[in-house]
C-alpha cells in the first residue's frame, strides 16, 4: 500500500506543477526546444529531442492526473490480485512510455513511447492469464504493429530529408507526402479507426484500471495526438480519406453500442465514437478544438470507466449490464458519478462535455461540408445520447437480477468512491475553465435557427431510439422478424473482428504460407544459394582440371592485359 501512495501522490503533484508551468507557457509564448546530439555525420544526424509548449505540457498534466486518481482507485480495486507489483510497475511503464511520446519531437523517439505503449498494452491485456485473454492481446498486439511497421517506413523515407524532426519540413512533394500518408496510417491503428477497429473492445479483457487509463488518455489518443501535430502538412486528398474513415468510425461504434450488453465494451465503443468525432474535426481544420475536447473526453471517459470498475466489482465481476438493475439503491455515490459522466458525454449543458461538443458541432455546420457527411455526423450524436440513455435505463430503473443475498455498497469501497469524486469536480467544471484556457480566439458561430436546435433535436431522437430497441414489444412479433437479421451485422462492428481473424488468418498467413515454400524454400533456394553453391562448386572443380603450364598461361596472359590497361 506504500507504493500505491508514493506514486499517486508524486504524479498528483507533478501533474499539478505541469499545469502551472503550461499556464506560464501560453502567457508568455515560449516554446522549450531541447536538443541531444548522440551522433553527427555528413548526410543526417542522430539526436534526442524534447518539445514542451502548452499542447504537450496540458497532456501530460491531465495525462499525469488521471493516473494519479487510478493509482488511487487501484488500491481497491487490485488488493486481492497475487501480482499487484507487477500490475504498478506495468502502469508505471506504460505512463511512462506515454510520457515520452508526448514530449518528442523526433519520429525516432516518438517510436521508442510509441512502441512502448504497444509492447506494455500486451502485456497489461493478458494480466488475466487465460485464453481470452491472450487472443484478446495477440490481437491488439499483431492490430498495433501494421501501424508500428508503416511508422518505420516513415522513419527510413525521412532519411532523404536529412532529418526525422518532421515539423521543420516544409514540403508538398509526393516523397513527404507518402510519409505523410504512413504516419496517418499508424496513427489510425493506434487510435482504432476503420478498418483498424476490432482490437479497441478486445482489449477490455485487462483490469478495469487499465481500460480507464488506456480510453481516456494514453494509448488510443497517442493517435489522435500525432494527427493533430501532422494534419497542418498534409494535403486534402490525405484529410479526405482521414474524414469518411473517421466518420465510419464514429457511426459504427455508436451504432454498435445500441446492440451490445457488455458494461465494458459499451464504453469502448464510445471512447470509438469520440475518437472519430476528434479525427472528423482535424480534418476540418479544428486541431485545437479536437485537442480540447481531447483533454475533456479524458476527465469523464476515465470517471466512466472507474464507476463501471466500480459497478463489476460489487457485482462479483460481472459484466452484463441486464442483471445490474437497481444500482442507484444499493451504490448512489458510484451511480450519481456515472449519472455525471454520461451525461457530460451526452453534451448535456452545462456540464464539461456541452463546451467541447457543441462547439465541434457549431464549427462543423459552418465548414460547408456535404449532406452526407453532416446527415451521419448529427445521426451518430444521437446514438450517443441512445447508447448512453440504453445503459442508464438497464443499471437504475431495471430490477436486480444477480445473487439476491449478496450484499454490497458505496461504504465498502472508500478509496474507489475518493477517486471518483475527485473526478467528478473536473467533469463538471473544468469544461468552462478549459474553453477560456485553452482556445485563444474566441470561435465566430454563425447558423441559422434550426441548424443550432438541430443538435437538441438529436439528443430527443436518439433517447426516442435508445427507448424503441429496448420496448418489449419490439422484441417479439413481426418487428423482431424483420430486424433479427440485421442484429449480428449491427452487433459485430459490421464484420471487421471476424475479418481482422480469420480473414487474415485465411489470406495473408495462408499467402505467407505458401510465398515461403514456392518462393523461399523454391525458386529462391534453386537459383540463390543452392544454384550459387552449385555454380562454385562446379567452377572449383574445373580449375582443378587445368595444369599448372595452363595456370602459368593464364596468369601471363592477365598480367599483360592489366599492362596494357594501365599503359592506354
Amino acid at each position: 500500500m506504500f507504493l500505491y501512495n508514493m506514486y499517486m501522490l508524486f504524479l498528483f503533484f507533478l501533474s499539478f506543477i505541469l499545469f502551472f508551468f503550461c499556464l506560464s507557457l501560453m502567457f508568455m509564448d515560449i516554446v522549450i526546444y531541447l536538443e541531444f546530439i548522440f551522433l553527427l555525420s555528413n548526410f543526417m544526424s542522430v539526436e534526442y529531442v524534447i518539445f514542451l509548449d502548452w499542447m504537450s505540457t496540458m497532456f501530460l498534466s491531465v495525462v499525469l492526473f488521471i493516473s494519479s486518481m487510478i493509482f488511487y482507485y487501484m488500491k481497491d480495486y487490485m488488493e486481492a490480485e497475487k501480482n499487484y507489483i507487477r500490475f504498478i510497475y506495468l502502469m508505471l511503464m506504460f505512463i511512462g512510455s506515454m510520457m515520452f511520446m508526448i514530449m518528442s519531437m523526433d519520429l525516432i523517439t516518438i517510436l521508442i513511447g510509441w512502441d512502448g505503449l504497444g509492447l506494455v498494452s500486451y502485456l497489461l491485456v493478458i494480466f488475466y492469464q487465460n485464453m481470452k485473454s491472450n487472443s484478446a492481446g495477440m490481437l491488439t498486439a499483431l492490430s498495433n504493429r501494421i501501424g508500428d511497421a508503416f511508422f518505420m517506413l516513415s522513419i527510413a523515407m525521412m532519411v532523404n530529408f536529412g532529418s526525422w524532426k518532421f515539423m521543420f519540413i516544409y514540403d508538398s512533394g509526393g516523397s513527404f507526402m507518402l510519409i505523410m500518408f504512413m504516419l496517418m496510417l499508424a496513427a489510425m491503428t493506434k487510435s482504432a479507426q476503420v478498418p483498424f477497429s476490432s482490437w479497441l473492445p478486445a482489449a477490455m479483457a485487462a483490469p478495469t484500471p487499465v481500460s480507464s487509463l488506456v480510453h481516456s488518455s494514453t494509448l488510443v489518443t497517442a493517435g489522435v495526438y500525432l494527427l493533430i501535430r501532422i494534419s497542418s502538412k498534409m494535403n486534402n486528398w490525405l484529410l479526405l480519406i482521414l474524414l469518411y474513415s473517421s466518420l465510419l468510425t464514429m457511426f459504427m461504434a455508436g451504432l454498435n453500442a445500441n446492440f451490445e450488453y457488455d458494461l465494458k465494451k459499451i464504453i469502448a465503443l464510445s471512447t470509438l465514437s469520440q475518437l472519430g468525432m476528434m479525427i472528423v474535426i482535424i480534418c476540418v481544420g479544428s486541431s485545437e478544438l479536437a485537442l480540447f475536447h481531447l483533454f475533456i473526453h479524458a476527465l469523464f471517459k476515465a470517471l466512466l470507466f472507474m464507476c463501471a470498475g466500480a459497478m463489476i466489482h460489487n457485482f462479483h465481476g460481472l459484466q452484463d449490464m441486464r442483471l445490474m438493475g437497481g444500482a442507484m439503491k444499493y451504490l448512489p455515490i458510484t451511480s450519481v458519478c456515472l449519472i455525471v459522466s454520461s451525461f457530460s458525454l451526452c453534451g448535456v449543458p452545462f456540464l464539461s462535455g456541452f463546451y467541447s461538443k457543441d462547439l465541434i458541432v457549431e464549427v462543423l455546420s459552418m465548414s460547408g461540408i456535404n449532406t452526407m457527411v453532416y446527415f451521419i455526423f448529427y445521426f451518430s450524436i444521437g446514438l450517443t445520447v441512445s447508447y448512453s440513455f440504453r445503459l442508464m435505463y438497464y443499471m437504475f430503473f431495471g430490477e436486480i437480477n444477480y445473487l439476491p443475498l449478496s450484499c454490497f455498497s458505496d461504504s465498502n469501497n472508500s478509496n474507489m468512491n475518493n477517486s471518483m469524486l475527485g473526478l467528478v469536480f473536473f467533469v463538471i467544471f473544468m469544461g468552462s475553465c478549459l474553453m477560456w484556457i485553452n482556445l485563444n480566439f474566441p470561435y465566430y458561430v454563425i447558423l441559422p435557427n434550426f441548424m443550432k436546435m438541430l443538435v437538441m433535436v438529436m439528443i430527443v431522437v436518439g433517447i426516442i431510439f435508445g427507448v424503441f430497441l429496448n420496448w418489449s414489444k419490439f422484441k417479439t412479433g413481426l418487428s423482431y422478424q424483420l430486424f433479427k437479421s440485421f442484429y449480428f451485422f449491427f452487433s459485430s462492428m459490421w464484420y471487421l473482428p471476424i475479418l481482422s481473424t480469420k480473414g487474415v488468418s485465411l489470406y495473408f498467413l495462408k499467402g505467407g504460407s505458401a510465398y515461403f515454400k514456392l518462393v523461399d524454400n523454391g525458386w529462391f533456394e534453386f537459383y540463390g544459394s543452392m544454384g550459387l553453391m552449385a555454380a562454385m562448386v562446379k567452377l572449383s572443380q574445373s580449375m582443378q582440371l587445368l595444369s599448372k603450364n595452363n595456370i602459368k598461361m593464364y596468369l601471363i596472359i592477365s598480367f599483360m592485359l592489366l599492362l596494357l590497361l594501365f599503359l592506354f
